[in-house]
């Protein structure tokens, strides 16, 4: 027990110091682009901002994911820090960027939270609850395995928890592809010589409408995912 608690308060310390590395990153991007204040349509980034600000978010989840591997001794557990890690280091993320930039003004006011394989959008609240759900699993996870007592991810409680993460991703992804294929044939996304104008028009993309009742229905399905492999988890000796 006294080990497992002096990773979660390592695990905890490195993650909120990753949270205030990437809010210092925001701040000095916004100081460059956004003045004035965030907000939308996006201010343009030259081809090679752009590329730095991809790699480093994909530099982002191999770090997190190497944490969770490191740390974890069995799959159930590295797939529990990694979902600790990432959701305490986006949790505090916002938590940094309120006490520098006192932003976001409102729960609901939008923000870009991901890039990569596309762009993400959606109200702070979203990602927040996303983060505790992220949490609460891991929780579930790690502290039955201090009880020797394993989760069965196995049939239908991952067949639930895979729909509702997608739920959620589509959810995050679905106002900006939609306001994209309204201009574009899904052809023309994957054309290079297209580039320039899917650019041109991304960079005019002003959220309009988050799908907060699917949303809710893919956070349900991950939560029932979990409780079902909770109610079926097994002790081990």
């Amino acid at each position: 027990m006294k080990s497992g608690i002096k990773t979660l308060i390592a695990i905890s310390g490195l993650t909120i110091a990753f949270g205030y590395m990437e809010a210092s990153v925001v701040v000095y991007l916004r100081a460059l682009y956004y003045p004035n204040g965030f907000d939308f349509p996006l201010a343009s980034m030259s081809p090679v901002i752009l590329s730095v600000e991809l790699g480093r978010e994909l530099a982002t989840l191999v770090i997190l994911a190497t944490l969770g591997y490191l740390t974890g001794k069995t799959a159930g557990q590295r797939f529990a820090w990694f979902l600790y890690a990432f959701a305490m280091w986006d949790i505090f993320y916002y938590v940094f960027l309120k006490l520098w930039l006192n932003w976001p003004a409102q729960w609901l006011t939008w923000d870009v939270l991901f890039l990569l394989p596309t762009t993400w959008v959606g109200p702070v609240l979203a990602p927040l609850l996303v983060s505790f759900t992220m949490v609460g699993l891991a929780g579930l996870i790690l502290c039955n395995e201090q009880r020797n007592r394993v989760l069965r991810f196995r049939g239908i409680p991952v067949v639930l928890l895979v729909l509702g993460a997608a739920v959620v991703f589509l959810c995050f992804i679905g106002d900006y592809s939609g306001f994209i294929l309204e201009h574009f044939s899904p052809g023309d996304l994957f054309n290079p010589a297209s580039f320039n104008q899917v650019a041109d028009v991304a960079y005019r993309y002003v959220p309009r409408h988050f799908m907060w009742g699917w949303f809710a229905g893919g956070e349900v399905l991950v939560l029932a995912g979990g409780c079902l492999a909770w109610y079926r988890r097994v002790a081990v000796r």
